[in-house]
């Protein structure tokens, strides 16, 4: 280990680590990027990012070893050494890897359990800070302290370094991600003694051929603030000095090589892009005029980015806890997905053809699935964040344009086929039923019924597109045994709903009656003898032998247990079904059961309990016994949930898989006591309510969507114990039941909650204070 010298990296490390700064805090204070970070994915980063930033610069230390297939890769708390900090952290997406270093060279990073078998370097936590907008860490077995920073498509590292002959900073162009990564073909050149420019075409998949399809070609600039002495290249274990150029494939890189004094402060900044070499250039110089080489600048740039959106809601009261996992979780809301397009707008489709956006301020976004993000991310933009919503919804509509089909998960502008269904529905039609509708509804409503009555198939631009199981569903009314997912005949009939309620707001009615006959069609399932959800075969006979718990017959990351509470277009007819006190009854012993493993379920095995709050079917139910008129079990399980299965601390953040802000936005929307079941796509949404956590929550509404204001949610007598609601106002009127229309909150208001430790059994309660249906066409 290389001794830190007084008054260079140690000092550095005493100057920015942050001391606890003093009350009150903004709201950006109080997010932990490190929260949740032991056992998690390669999109949960510690590092660096700007809202669905490009760049997303964070420490990376572990390997990607095919035994544990596609789960790790990133960082790990765990582990007490850095292997370096790469810029892209995507799902199935990553890529250029740089690590400053001192002493002889090595090429290979050395696995995480040796450190000193390759250029990895120790670390201790006490050095490290890891905040919105900022990373910093000391490498102790190089004497480095490392600082990161970035715009939205560019980074920005400020490296101290000790005195060294042989100092230098590696870029890797081959490196572990989560799903694995081969690199087909890298070309580097030094473009002056203080620039290098790059392309490393890769290709996602190496331990998971699922996600073959991701080919992508990953651009980028580097630029330092002092010449560098010479570069240098490997391709595996073959080194090449003073070179000019590098033209590879597999594990390969180059190094800029320096000469430091002690306490030299070595600053480097990246631009990147999926388009070009030139775009990268652009996006750099575009992004880093405002800064020059001034770190500080852009770190406060940063910084007040993130507490402006942050701060779009202010809590007060509750636990500090509370409100260091509220603003962590709705951090993670909005850092995890991605924007592809460049500064300009121009950006690469799925065809590999680069294309211009006509707003480039309206970006293209990539992502992991949108698999149920109707009971998280979707309710939460369409409240706090609409112009987020509304550039979401262009985004899906250029994909179409260009492809021909609404995507799934469009990493990387790809055709991903990730998850079931097509769930980029509900996000369209939740932000029209919220007045958020800065785009082309006809061009809408086509690509979502193209969505629902065109058979799946592969897509000539690689990926597959569409629902794989619509033919058998069309057919049946359901999806038999043998022919596909069970469980899709759920997740269709939703989508079946969303569609049916679009068409009732833009008059379409031929389509509103087609569609709502589909979206009944979860009753195919319903087995009124046992209760639950049954797979059935093409014959119409029931699956023999059942049991809630079984997978037979296909149940996606779930069971039947599970997806039986997967109804929330029609929750009376469900109740109605099963009886209203064997549903309650159930559910409540589910949720009595699954708290026992603090509502996750063991070592991801998804179906071996009957509420799993780590994946997505299961994240509604809390809310159901509103629907059953028992609104004082919801105020309980809600709660429950957010104090037992969410934590503070890198080792308890998200026992299940956040899966790119899906867990943090229920825990925030949760936190303000709001949800919709239904996802918000009714013609006239609601709000139901849960057991907020805050004494007092302000929701600053954006006037170019929803002028009222605000809307707060204030919680009186509120405590750990005190979460029932004895009694209700809206906007000063008494409230006798646990929803109210949407409508009501985004015109602005006052919600006052008065809280208590026993259930008030008569707030709320029986049918009378039950949500109402959707409207129907008849109505008016």
């Amino acid at each position: 280990m290389l001794a830190i010298a007084a008054g260079s990296a140690a000092e550095d490390a005493a100057k920015f680590a942050d001391a606890p700064p003093a009350l009150p805090r903004e709201p950006v204070d109080w997010v932990d990027c490190l929260i949740g970070t032991s056992s998690s994915r390669w999109m949960l980063y510690p590092g660096p990012s700007m809202p669905f930033g490009m760049v997303k610069l964070s420490p990376d230390n572990q390997g990607d070893d095919p035994a544990r297939r596609h789960w790790k890769a990133g960082y790990e708390y765990t582990i007490d050494n850095i292997m370096g900090f790469s810029h892209v952290h995507s799902w199935t997406m990553g890529g250029l890897l740089t690590m400053p270093a001192t002493g002889p060279l090595q090429t290979q990073p050395g696995p995480e359990d040796d450190p000193d078998a390759g250029y990895r370097s120790r670390f201790r936590h006490e050095t490290e800070t890891a905040e919105p907008g900022y990373y910093a860490v000391t490498l102790d077995d190089h004497g480095i302290r490392a600082e990161l920073t970035c715009t939205t498509r560019a980074g920005f590292q400020r490296y101290t370094f000790p005195e060294s002959r042989e100092a230098r900073i590696l870029f890797d162009l081959w490196i572990p991600t989560e799903y694995g990564t081969q690199v087909t073909k890298a070309v580097v050149e030094k473009v002056s003694d203080t620039e290098i420019a790059g392309s490393v075409e890769m290709s996602a998949g190496l331990h998971y051929k699922a996600v073959h399809y991701q080919d992508y070609t990953l651009h980028f600039v580097a630029r330092t603030n002092r010449a560098f002495d010479s570069m240098d290249r490997w391709q595996r274990d073959a080194v090449s000095r003073d070179v000019k150029a590098l033209n590879g494939r597999g594990d390969n890189g180059v190094c800029l090589n320096f000469r430091t004094a002690r306490g030299e402060h070595i600053l480097l900044q990246t631009g990147i892009s999926l388009v070009s070499i030139e775009q990268a250039r652009l996006n750099l110089d575009t992004e880093m005029k405002p800064y020059g080489w001034d770190f500080d600048a852009c770190r406060k740039a940063a910084r007040k980015t993130w507490n402006d959106l942050l701060g779009r809601v202010t809590v007060e009261g509750g636990r500090e806890s509370d409100r260091l996992k509220f603003y962590t979780n709705l951090y993670r809301a909005y850092c995890a997905r991605t924007i592809w397009s460049d500064v300009n707008g121009k950006y690469t489709d799925m065809y590999e053809r680069v294309q211009q956006l006509p707003d480039p301020d309206s970006p293209v976004y990539g992502s992991d699935a949108l698999w149920n993000t109707f009971w998280n991310l979707n309710p939460l933009w369409n409240l706090v964040t609409p112009d987020v919503s509304e550039k979401w919804v262009r985004s899906l509509l250029e994909i179409h344009d260009k492809g021909g089909w609404l995507p799934k998960g469009p990493t990387g502008i790809e055709y991903s086929s990730i998850m079931e269904a097509s769930h980029a529905i509900p996000l369209i039609v939740a932000a029209y039923q919220h007045g958020i509708r800065g785009y082309d509804v006809e061009k809408a409503f086509e690509a979502m019924l193209h969505s629902q009555t065109t058979p799946a198939r592969n897509h000539p631009a690689g990926g597959h597109v569409g629902n794989r199981d619509l033919q058998p569903y069309l057919e049946h009314g359901y999806v038999p045994i043998g022919k596909g997912f069970a469980s899709n005949t759920l997740e269709y009939a939703y989508d079946d709903w969303c569609v049916a309620q679009m068409a009732l707001a833009v008059g379409r009615e031929r389509e509103y009656e087609q569609f709502s006959k589909r979206a009944e069609n979860w009753r195919n399932l319903f087995d009124k003898e046992t209760g639950f959800m049954r797979a059935r075969h093409p014959d119409g006979s029931w699956q023999k032998d059942f049991n809630p718990y079984g997978r037979e017959g296909g149940w996606v990351e779930g069971n039947p247990w599970q997806y039986t509470w997967f109804v929330p277009q029609n929750l009376p007819a469900l109740i109605e079904l099963m009886g209203r006190e064997r549903f309650v009854e159930r559910l409540n012993e589910g949720l009595e059961t699954s708290s026992r493993h603090d509502f996750n379920a063991p070592n991801d095995r998804m179906s071996t309990v009957p509420i799993n709050h780590g994946n997505q079917p299961s994240m509604q139910v809390a809310y159901l016994f509103n629907h059953a008129g028992e609104p004082w079990l919801t105020q309980k399980w809600t709660r429950s949930i957010m104090d037992r299965y969410y934590g503070d601390t890198p080792h308890d953040g998200w026992p299940g898989d956040e899966d790119q802000g899906q867990g943090g936005a229920w825990f925030a929307m949760s936190a303000l006591g709001l949800f919709q079941t239904d996802g918000g796509c009714r013609v006239d949404p609601i709000y139901e309510i849960g057991s907020p956590l805050f004494d007092r929550a302000v929701i600053r509404l954006d006037p170019a969507y929803h002028p009222g204001g605000r809307f707060v949610v204030e919680a009186r007598n509120n405590s750990p114990k005190n979460i029932y609601i004895q009694s209700a106002t809206l906007n000063g009127k008494p409230l006798d039941q646990p929803w109210f229309y949407a409508s009501e909150a985004l015109a602005g208001g006052h919600l006052v909650l008065t809280m208590g430790a026993q259930p008030n059994k008569a707030w709320g309660t029986g049918t009378a204070g039950v949500p109402p249906p959707p409207r129907h066409g008849t109505e008016k």
